[in-house]
């Protein structure tokens, strides 16, 4: 079966330029100009990865709220946004709502292509079938690549794909330092150092939100970060 993308633009020939690529490189396309008819959609039916404007008619923030929706339905569905709009705080506030990836719409079709290409690749890699050595234990953490699902203490932490990939790398070797490039490496994202930062930030929120006193992910000045145990 075809991988369902979904594409929220309000732009008519934008929307339907990205809706037409990604039907050329074999993908099944739902494309929407507004946030209420992609939420009455996604109510039947999630896509398999969401491509989302920040911007939509009247909603000068719609993106983000649609954002929000849906990682309240789903903590696992990928999410990319692809926006005009290239300020740092814009993509901050992006990926701490949840989001995969923060694009803008000066690049081209085929880069918007193979990082959505990408993003897939990293989808199948966490449902791979998990043998016991895949199921990860380290203290109170585990972490299920088949089930792409982190527990503390036995409660589920709802991360993204680009969180449970770093906080894997993390805790795959404990004690060592991880710089942001290798973090980066283990997501298969390209990030700057401000947004790295970021998913740090919302990784220990996640986890503080189940365990006030959680502190296993250190910031290690000018080399990176490391899990503690």
């Amino acid at each position: 079966m075809k991988r369902l993308v979904a594409i929220i633009e309000d732009e008519p020939a934008i929307r339907e330029n990205y809706a037409s690529a990604f039907t050329r490189e074999g993908y099944a396309v739902r494309a929407y100009a507004n946030r209420t008819q992609a939420m009455a959609a996604f109510a039947a039916r999630l896509p398999d990865l969401a491509i989302i404007d920040i911007s939509l008619e009247d909603e000068p923030e719609g993106g983000f709220e649609l954002c929000r929706q849906l990682r309240a339905l789903s903590a696992e569905l990928p999410i990319i946004f692809l926006t005009a709009r290239d300020s740092e705080i814009d993509a901050v506030s992006g990926l701490r709502l949840g989001a995969d990836d923060f694009l803008t719409k000066d690049l081209s079709l085929a880069h918007l292509i193979a990082r959505v290409n990408a993003l897939f690749r990293r989808v199948d890699a966490l449902r791979k079938p998990a043998s016991a050595e895949e199921i990860l234990h380290r203290g109170a953490l585990t972490l299920d690549a088949e089930r792409m699902q982190a527990q503390w203490d036995g409660r589920v932490v709802l991360l993204s794909l680009t969180e449970f990939w770093m906080v894997h790398a993390l805790a795959r070797h404990p004690g060592h330092v991880r710089s942001r490039q290798q973090l980066m490496d283990a997501a298969n994202v390209v990030l700057d150092d401000n947004t790295i930062t970021s998913h740090v930030k919302r990784i220990r929120r996640k986890f503080q939100s189940i365990d006030p006193k959680f502190d296993a992910v250190q910031t290690v000045y000018g080399m990176g970060y490391r899990w503690v145990e």
